[in-house]
């Protein structure tokens, strides 16, 4: 049925919108990790932005000391940023690419090649590796993504 719009009853059995679901979901997992991977950064690196979360270390001026910034902490946090700013757009497109029709196999090489760039710039930004590898990841998993979005609109407006 390529190019037809999916119907809601039919996408329990629609294999495109199952590989969106299982791709999506893996990529969704991965940016909710990085929210643990942060605290695991905080705590053992002991840099903390609330003073309540401090207090463990004791109260007033000894606390105060975890009250601080880590590059470590921040280099975590940019990793999740970016998640953010790139996963919830793929979601988004994702979705409607998946309803919009296309082949399975294309589907498939889309959201595999999303993900796997996805991990890989998680990898490259976390231990760091050298440039280009981070770059080269984030720019491949946005022309997806860009891709899936030019194949909604070919089919949504016929362009």
């Amino acid at each position: 049925r390529r190019g037809e719009m999916a119907k809601s009853t039919q996408l329990i059995d629609n294999e495109v919108f199952r590989a969106y679901v299982t791709y999506a979901a893996i990529v969704l997992i991965k940016m909710m990790l990085m929210s643990l991977v942060t605290a695991y950064f905080r705590i053992t690196r002991k840099a903390f932005v609330n003073p309540e979360d401090t207090e463990s270390f004791g109260k007033g001026e000894s606390a105060k000391k975890y009250l601080r910034t880590d590059p470590d902490v921040e280099r975590v946090r940019r990793a999740h940023l970016n998640d953010l700013e790139n996963i919830v757009p793929f979601v988004g497109i994702g979705l409607l690419y998946a309803l919009s029709g296309p082949e399975l196999s294309t589907a498939l090489l889309h959201f595999r090649i999303f993900t796997g760039a996805r991990i890989l710039h998680t990898f490259a930004y976390l231990i760091p590796l050298p440039q280009p590898g981070r770059g080269l990841s984030w720019a491949v998993g946005y022309s997806v993504t860009f891709s899936m979005a030019y194949k909604v609109l070919k089919t949504a407006w016929l362009l």
